[in-house]
């Protein structure tokens, strides 16, 4: 089954719902909420783990007024689960009973705890670097891991052959992946419509958020950019897409000024998370940024490392890969300080997800 044209280009969902607030359920307090916005047959019933709002807390950070969106509390401890479950809920209102996936930790346990809830079985290709409680995670669900020697990207082609090959695309196994499928993404937008609603119906000013594949800056962008057609906000906040030195494509080819994001090679870093040496919608992410008046940021493993210790001596225990967009705010250009108009930073792993020791 293809995830992805012949040409090379990428599915997109052709309709979706109009954007009506009326169509907000207000009596529901997890993402389903918006159930009647997403691009959903009415008889899918919403494959759910109780995904409650994630908080928003307002904290003085780098000397800055900024509000932290907890979507490390998501029911997997992830941001992922927002795409996961809608994404399942398609899936197997489409009659998918197999899934397969690629992931270095948060999407594969995400995926692999909707699927056992929908009751789907549930394969997922890692790379051995890939953090050992994740992996925990994925087999307590049920999946059934394999670890790819090499990098990310030999785990997604090992994925792509499983799912074009073999005895699971034969019984009929779905490409789930959290980068390629649109009903994922349709997922992730849900994010916008949540902070639209808890900054009292207006968007903020600025997101600061971690960027590897760019399915959360493009979900974000996407749901705020529904918003504005349907004249609820005025503009759409300025997004600041932060990645790990070690490496960062997307932020290298802002630099250059280019509208493609080259394949880069991939250093150690504790942002595993984001460690994508050529993300598929590269150019998709860096249109993006730069149409919201925002840019893509590099930040040192030191700031990293640093980040997440004064995150984690606040009462906020996040992993590397969030602490890179708590990072980022040290590096954000002055005029983004409007007390009208605030400054979101997403933290988007829970810190029990690393690997001990760092």
């Amino acid at each position: 089954m293809d995830w992805r044209c012949s040409c090379g280009g990428l599915f997109e969902l052709e309709s979706w719902p109009p954007f009506d607030p009326a169509a907000i359920d207000a009596e529901e307090h997890s993402l389903w909420r918006y159930r009647r916005l997403l691009p959903l047959h009415p008889s899918w019933e919403p494959v759910t783990l109780g995904e409650e709002n994630t908080p928003l807390l307002a904290m003085e950070w780098q000397e800055r007024p900024v509000l932290f969106k907890m979507e490390s509390m998501g029911p997997t401890g992830s941001f992922k689960d927002r795409g996961a479950s809608v994404l399942v809920t398609a899936l197997r209102g489409l009659g998918i009973k197999q899934v397969v996936e690629d992931s270095s930790g948060n999407a594969g346990a995400s995926l692999a705890a909707y699927a056992a809830r929908a009751g789907l079985e549930c394969r997922i290709f890692v790379p051995d670097t890939a953090a050992g409680p994740k992996l925990d995670q994925m087999r307590s669900y049920g999946a059934d891991v394999v670890e790819i020697a090499g990098t990310r990207q030999d785990a997604a082609l090992a994925a792509w052959a499983a799912a074009r090959r073999g005895p699971a695309a034969r019984r009929g196994a779905r490409y789930a992946s959290h980068v390629y499928d649109p009903f994922f993404g349709a997922g992730i937008e849900t994010l916008a419509y949540e902070l639209w609603e808890q900054l009292g119906k207006r968007a903020p000013g600025a997101i600061v958020l971690p960027v590897g594949n760019g399915s959360l800056l493009l979900g974000a962008q996407r749901g705020f950019r529904r918003l504005q057609e349907a004249g609820l906000i005025e503009r759409q906040p300025r997004l600041f897409a932060v990645q790990a030195e070690a490496c960062s494509p997307i932020a290298q080819a802002f630099r250059r000024g280019s509208d493609r994001a080259e394949q880069v090679a991939v250093a150690p870093t504790i942002a595993g998370g984001i460690a994508i040496a050529q993300p598929a919608r590269g150019t998709e992410i860096l249109s993006a940024i730069r149409a919201s008046g925002g840019a893509a940021l590099a930040i040192r493993e030191q700031e990293i490392g640093d980040a997440r210790n004064q995150l984690a001596r606040r009462g906020l225990y996040v992993e590397g890969t969030a602490a890179v967009a708590a990072a980022g705010v040290a590096h954000l250009p002055h005029n983004t300080a409007d007390p009208e108009a605030p400054t979101v930073v997403l933290l988007t792993g829970h810190g029990l997800k690393n690997d001990r020791g760092w």
